[in-house]
């Protein structure tokens, strides 16, 4: 899926998929390189991200893949 990545104005991580009109914070990311691992978004989503530069500017749209949610 498209998947838009930005920084806000007060710098944090946000997530916006135009198909579904949802913009949600990245509230964590599973490695310190966002790009080529998984971000969780406040909604509970996980995204697959990329491969990409770590110094790759934003805002940037990608195809990310979204992960099947876990029942704990």
């Amino acid at each position: 899926m498209k998947v838009m990545i930005r920084k806000d104005s007060k710098g944090a991580l946000t997530a916006y998929v135009p198909k579904k009109d949802l913009e949600e914070p990245i509230v964590s990311m599973a490695s310190p390189q966002m790009w080529g691992g998984l971000v969780t978004l406040a909604n509970g989503w996980r995204l697959e991200l990329p491969e990409m530069a770590a110094d790759t500017t934003l805002p940037i749209t990608v195809e990310a893949r979204r992960l099947a949610d876990v029942e704990d």
